[in-house]
């Protein structure tokens, strides 16, 4: 089976079984609150300005801004989902690297820094406030294994999201009475039609779901493996001084 159709079967398992999961539509919203920040963090690099940032409870969010020139656009319209997918992908880094305190201290870095300066009413604010509170107590309790069963679950929630995300503007796009979005700002930008844009989204998407599932399939057979070297005494060749 190629990797490609790897990882597709296993993006729709993982979405099958985290759906069972009590509570875990709230924990969505990360993925849009990294969306909306990777436009409102590109617009400031840009030298634009961010007037407000919006995140809705069915996990859409709107990103207003003041652009320093109209070429801009397109790099902060490019950002979005190109933004969430490395996230997604940083995340499960973290995880094999045994960092995942790292991870949940920049997520909730994102968190206040959107609070602080963009987010200030509706369900956005409160979702934020929220989202900070509970990563404060993972955070600050001291048994291991729940803040890695709690990091977990918002590395592969946000990895399904950000893999969702550009299936649906592919549907969308595919629609022609519903907006696409960021595909959609992109085809009046470029003259490039919002279809192809939203492929390409959902190309990169699916290559970062590929790369972060090999990453955790290192991170989770990676203990066994050492211990079978041992076993068969085999273990990786070291340069020998003389």
């Amino acid at each position: 089976m190629s990797k490609w159709l790897l990882s597709i079967l296993y993006l729709i398992v993982s979405l099958f079984l985290t759906r069972l999961i009590p509570f875990s539509a709230f924990f969505r919203n990360l993925d849009t609150m990294v969306h909306e920040f990777s436009h409102a963090a590109t617009t400031l690099l840009l030298s634009g300005s961010v007037l407000s940032v919006e995140l809705h409870a069915d996990h859409s969010g709107v990103t207003y801004f003041r652009l320093a020139s109209s070429w801009s656009h397109l790099p902060i319209a490019l950002s979005g989902y190109i933004g969430a997918s490395l996230f997604a992908l940083l995340l499960f880094y973290l995880q094999s690297a045994g960092k995942q305190k790292l991870g949940l201290w920049l997520m909730t870095g994102i968190a206040l820094a959107l609070l602080a300066f963009y987010v200030h009413s509706g369900f956005g604010f409160r979702w934020l406030i929220g989202f900070i509170a509970l990563n404060a107590l993972v955070l600050f309790q001291k048994k291991d294994w729940i803040r890695s069963v709690y990091y977990g679950l918002l590395a592969f929630l946000t990895l399904e999201e950000s893999a969702m995300g550009p299936f649906t503007l592919v549907l969308n796009s595919l629609d022609g009475s519903r907006s696409a979005g960021d595909a959609s700002s992109l085809e009046r930008i470029t003259g490039l039609p919002a279809l192809l844009w939203s492929i390409l989204f959902l190309l990169f998407a699916l290559a970062c779901v590929g790369r972060s599932l090999q990453l955790f399939v290192r991170t989770v057979s990676g203990p066994s493996a050492a211990a079978a070297k041992r076993r068969d005494g085999i273990w990786p060749k070291r340069r020998m001084d003389v």
